[in-house]
């Protein structure tokens, strides 16, 4: 069976992090050959949600479009968190697959069983995994702004560095001394090369 891989980081820094692409990749890959599947196609969604739904996914579409194409008959993610984050995004991508007669397949715990009416926990089960995906991304992010807010409320920067001529002290008079030339150009008529030259 012909296999499509797809790949996903929510963000740039993730790509490097230790689940990143490289990592995913190789999990799959490792999956596949121990699977006896053939992998046709790779595919990756670099800085994209998993909460976003497939159209706003442009890999995940070329891997939906190979399914329904009948050009593969397997879809491999490394984790099925990585095909999405949030449950109803999830399920939506599975009855896709499903729908063109495909497998989907984690390399984490192998292929996904579809929905079967005489065994209701199955669905279940796959469900609450896709619960706790999202409510662990959920969990990230509320972490994340009430950071910011305590950061915040203490005096300090919510976020990021400071901007040039700015520290957590206030003004830092030598850059403000090159910005006040950078406007007095700039109020000059010099365009942005000159002021940078």
């Amino acid at each position: 069976m012909d296999a499509a891989i797809y790949l996903r980081v929510s963000t740039q820094g993730q790509a490097l992090d230790g689940y990143g692409l490289e990592v995913q990749e190789r999990l799959c890959v490792e999956y596949a050959e121990r699977a006896g599947l053939t992998v046709a196609a790779i595919l990756r969604d670099e800085g994209v949600s998993g909460t976003l739904p497939a159209p706003e996914r442009p890999a995940l579409m070329d891997c939906l479009g190979l399914l329904r194409d009948e050009l593969v008959d397997v879809l491999v993610v490394a984790r099925l968190d990585r095909l999405a984050r949030a449950l109803t995004t999830q399920e939506v991508i599975l009855a896709e697959a499903w729908k063109c007669g495909a497998e989907v397949h984690a390399a984490d715990v192998g292929p996904v069983p579809q929905d079967d009416p005489e065994d209701p926990m199955r669905t279940a089960m796959r469900q609450m995994a896709g619960v706790f995906a999202q409510l662990d991304r959920a969990m990230t992010v509320k972490r994340l702004r009430d950071g910011r807010k305590a950061k915040k409320a203490s005096g300090g920067h919510p976020s990021g560095s400071y901007p040039y001529g700015w520290s957590k002290g206030g003004q830092v008079p030598g850059e403000q001394q090159v910005l006040a030339e950078v406007r007095a150009m700039r109020a000059a008529g010099h365009d942005w090369q000159a002021v940078a030259d």
